[in-house]
């Protein structure tokens, strides 16, 4: 069992990896050949440059100014230098918000950690009741700080119960606060935004089959009568998955060849060679740059081949489409109504915006993908419960008795006070970490599996399944685990009666495993997050050894996004952990509120300089971010609840309930009050911006800027392609098209495929009206 003198060393150590990885970085970020791995983002905006240093060879590699490494922290205060609004502008609201959540940890437990230093250590601290009544049960000094220390039946308890109100209260209160002013400033967002092709377009999908017309046609049709003043334009969705593979193809091997030209270039006597094989290490030998003139030929013909099936044949047609909207209003009307009487078919949503779209899932058949989310939740659920075992068995073996137990021989060696100490403080945290590196690529798997047509969506979903994951396996999996475990020989030998009483006091002294697991996990891991130690090793492997272009460093630079998918998901626990612990053992939340401190500046600097954003939701994340917030506070509140009544307190369950129901009943108001802000788009809001643009752009034409802004990014990447994809939007724009349907009921008037107006439709809007 570790004590407060172990704790204290883990924590110096923890703490000096932790400067050292920070020193670590400040002299690898002034180094010139590290520019482009610890500023990326400008060098992808296009507003830095490679530094150029005059002078000596070595000057262009190594930063010889020895007084800018005197001021190696001075990126603390710069990061924390530019202003929000202008982070949003730079980095988008994504981004800023995600900053918030570490902003909303430090709100919530400095003042609670004040509030229970100063009420509850000494209220628990002033007691012996782990020296005098618990013998069989290890304790240490850590413990004699927590409630395990308080006697049973203590009217002490109430004043973890009023501290328990005090904390759920205060809690909420910044939970508000925060929900009103994101929601507040996602719509300020989206009414200040440019121009976006989101704003005026739905995804429709499960688009009911017709025998006498295509998925084409009967889009136009059904939009033409059903949203006859407002609908512009429409783009199918086509399963082009094949034909994406071959693009990619075709581009690696123009990338090679624009390689192997601009050898050639530098010496035009010697012709370069290389063989076929696998990787150029055996196969016939042949002159690389005819060889790959040679395959881009080849390739460009299945390409042709691929994209006029894709064309031509009706399976691979999908039922869906992109539909487009002459107005922003128009858009909302359709994307937040039921559009037939049938709720399963013409279902519409708002599109995400087209850098956001997972287009490889969007060739799924809508009505597959019930089965594949049920077959997903059954995986999700044993993944989880059986990932229990090895995390269970392994945290056992993580302590200094079951070493010892395992590994006699090493006794004398783990007895030393030192080893003995940064085992405690590091062993169990590291242990537990290992076993999730590979979690958030399987869970992302998942989520590819199950359908969700957009970037942002994905990872929602796969941070919603870390978060599960973390609860069951990290949180309760670490407290069961190390309860029964620690104390199966207590528990053999007592009574039936004294069981509970062990466990109430055994439960509270896992604080010390989430202790060093918030230490190595948190601390050390923020700043080994600066460092970027892997993205610096890749980097310049892939420069020296892959990289042939221009274009090859950038791709090789560019960091990705934020990973929301798995960071977000890790805050959470921290919450959960700081929440549970704050009446039960306030010595854990000192070493939280480092962790959000250390977090948030570190974060900020990595997005203002580091992460390239791939997409902007507008942070519809947050309702998602509350509700994980809420659940933390009910299952602290669940978990008192227990613990008390292990302390002969149960009459003070019914207070503990009532504070639950109102937990509860607060999460219902802000859901109803806040979240509909992040799930529709007001038409006040809507009409208001359609009308500025009319003022401001009278005579602005929406469908050139519409109709092809979600053609699938293989046709766009060949210019070629695009053209004949879309050929029926240029050779058809004033031809018009009756209806194939034997009985025209449904579609009374004949239609254009531009969208156009058409005689029999009164009031209908003309081509190039307004918007």
């Amino acid at each position: 069992m570790a004590t407060i003198q172990d704790i204290g060393v883990a924590a110096a150590i923890n703490l000096l990896s932790a400067f050292v990885f920070f020193l670590a970085f400040a002299i690898l970020r002034l180094q010139p050949f590290n520019d482009r791995v610890y500023f990326p983002k400008w060098y992808l905006k296009g507003l830095r440059s490679s530094p150029s240093r005059s002078g000596a060879f070595v000057r262009k590699f190594v930063n010889l100014d020895f007084r800018s490494y005197l001021r190696f922290l001075n990126w603390m205060p710069e990061a924390l230098r530019m202003p929000e609004l202008e982070l949003i502008e730079h980095a988008g609201l994504d981004s800023a918000v995600y900053l918030h959540i570490y902003l909303i940890g430090l709100k919530i437990f400095v003042p609670i950690a004040f509030l229970a230093w100063a009420v509850l250590v000494p209220v628990n601290y002033t007691n012996k009741t782990l020296e005098l009544q618990l013998k069989n049960v290890t304790s240490s000094d850590i413990d004699k700080l927590s409630i395990s220390n308080i006697p049973l039946g203590s009217d002490r308890f109430w004043t973890h119960i009023v501290m328990a109100y005090a904390f759920t209260f205060w809690t909420c209160y910044v939970l508000r606060k925060e929900y009103e002013k994101v929601a507040s400033m996602r719509l300020q967002f989206l009414a200040s935004e440019k121009r976006r092709p989101d704003q005026f377009t739905v995804l429709v999908r499960n688009v009911p089959p017709d025998p006498d017309e295509s998925v084409s046609e009967s889009v136009e049709h059904f939009f033409l009568v059903n949203h006859p003043d407002n609908y512009l334009t429409h783009q199918v969705v086509c399963n082009a998955n094949k034909l994406a593979k071959l693009v990619e193809k075709r581009k690696s091997k123009q990338n090679w060849l624009d390689y192997y030209q601009l050898k050639h270039s530098r010496n035009n006597a010697k012709r370069l060679s290389m063989k076929t094989g696998f990787l150029g290490l055996w196969g016939e030998k042949v002159d690389a740059i005819d060889y790959h003139i040679s395959e881009i030929d080849k390739l460009s013909k299945e390409i042709a081949e691929e994209r006029e099936r894709v064309k031509k044949d009706p399976k691979s047609i999908m039922p869906a489409a992109f539909v487009s909207f002459k107005s922003r209003w128009g858009a909302a009307v359709c994307a937040q109504t039921q559009q037939s009487r049938n709720p399963t078919s013409w279902l519409t949503e708002w599109a995400p915006e087209p850098r956001d779209v997972y287009w490889q899932n969007l060739a799924i058949p809508y009505v597959s993908l019930a089965v594949r989310r049920l077959i997903m939740a059954v995986a999700f659920f044993f993944l989880t419960f059986f990932f229990m075992i090895p995390i269970a068995s392994v945290q056992a073996l993580a302590s200094i008795e079951s070493l010892e137990k395992a590994a006699p021989f090493l006794k004398p060696l783990i007895e030393i006070k030192f080893i003995k100490s940064v085992i405690q403080g590091f062993l169990p945290g590291i242990v537990l970490k290992l076993f999730l590196i590979f979690l958030p690529t399987i869970l992302m798997i998942m989520s590819k599996f199950e359908g969700f047509t957009s970037l942002s969506s994905l990872e929602r979903r796969s941070a919603t399944r870390y978060y599960l994951f973390n609860l069951v396996n990290v949180f309760l999996g670490s407290i069961i685990a190390g309860t029964a475990l620690d104390h199966l020989n207590s528990f053999i030998k007592q009574s039936a009666n004294e069981v509970p009483k062990t466990i109430g006091v055994a439960v509270p002294q896992q604080a010390t495993f989430f202790i060093t697991y918030i230490m190595v996990d948190g601390w050390a891991g923020i700043a080994a997050e600066i460092l970027m130690l892997k993205s610096l090793i890749l980097y310049h492997l892939k420069n020296f050894f892959l990289v042939k272009t221009e274009k090859d460093r950038e791709e090789a630079m560019n960091p990705g996004s934020l990973s929301f998918n798995s960071r977000e998901p890790r805050i959470q626990l921290y919450f959960l952990l700081g929440l549970v612990y704050a009446t039960v053992t306030p010595v854990l939340l000192p070493f939280i509120i480092v962790f959000f401190g250390l977090a948030y500046v570190v974060f900020r600097h990595q997005i203002i300089n580091v992460y390239n954003q791939e997409y902007e939701s507008a942070a519809a994340f947050w309702p998602h971010v509350h509700g994980r917030i809420i659940t933390a506070l009910v299952i602290s509140q669940v978990a008192l609840i227990g613990l008390l009544s292990t302390k002969s307190a149960a009459q003070s369950t019914p207070v503990l309930i009532a504070l639950a129901v109102l937990t509860i009943w607060f999460h219902r108001f802000c859901k109803a009050r806040y979240e509909p802000a992040f799930v529709r788009y007001p038409l006040q809001e809507a009409m208001t911006k359609d009308t500025l643009e009319r003022v401001m752009e009278p005579n602005l034409n929406l469908k050139p800027y519409l109709q092809n802004a979600y053609v699938h990014p293989v046709f766009k990447e060949d210019g070629d392609g695009e053209e004949e994809f879309n050929l029926r939007l240029e050779e058809n724009e004033s031809v018009l098209v009756p209806t194939k349907r034997q009985s025209r009921r449904n579609t009374p008037v004949p239609s254009r495929i531009s969208g156009a107006s058409s005689p029999s439709l009164p009031d209908a809007v003309p081509e190039h009206s307004e918007p």
